[in-house]
């Protein structure tokens, strides 16, 4: 039996979002993962930028493993042609599968579901539950205000400045491709 390939998680948005850069991002994305050789682990969905990820690693020949709670199947189309499709009852589940089926945890842009992910594997990171990386692909500085409310959470006293180590942020999909190959290495 064949090993599982270094898997990458991607939080990103259910919608395309305003910015056409958005969605390029997602598409370069899914790419350079097949690229890779690593597998896409992801929420599953077949709209917005969740889609657009999906399809692109698919369509560069890459895995994919989708994990969607039974009640979002419909409002975020769950994408049956993936290699691995698993359907979780709640959230928590959901986050937690995708988290436990991956080697590094990716944040494209997105909503409040992103940012839930985000802040859920950053905390388990701080309580040293894990040692991921996890990467914010900050496209035309889209993460920059949540990357300035950490830096204010540090500065106001509410988290050591290590929290801030646990994070790497990068402006683009070449520069989250270099980070990922320093901490998974390629095929």
């Amino acid at each position: 039996m064949p090993a599982t390939p270094r898997s990458v998680c991607v939080f990103c948005g259910s919608r395309p979002g305003a910015d056409p850069a958005f969605g390029q991002a997602a598409t370069d994305c899914g790419a350079m993962l097949a690229a890779n050789g690593w597998r896409l682990v992801y929420g599953a969905g077949d709209v917005g930028l969740m889609g657009m990820v999906a399809r692109a690693t698919q369509a560069a020949g890459g895995k994919t493993f989708g994990v969607i709670p039974t009640h979002l199947m419909r409002w975020e189309v769950g994408k049956r042609d993936l290699d691995s499709f698993v359907i979780t009852e709640t959230m928590h589940e959901r986050k937690k599968v995708m988290f436990m089926n991956a080697d590094a945890i990716v944040v494209l842009p997105g909503g409040g579901g992103s940012l839930d992910e985000f802040f859920e594997v950053l905390t388990w990171a701080q309580l040293g539950l894990h040692s991921k990386p996890i990467v914010l692909v900050d496209v035309n500085g889209y993460w920059g205000p949540l990357t300035a409310l950490l830096d204010h959470i540090v500065g106001q006293g509410f988290a050591d400045p290590s929290l801030l180590d646990f994070i790497t942020t990068v402006a683009d999909v070449a520069q989250l491709e270099t980070s990922l190959r320093s901490a998974l290495g390629s095929h």
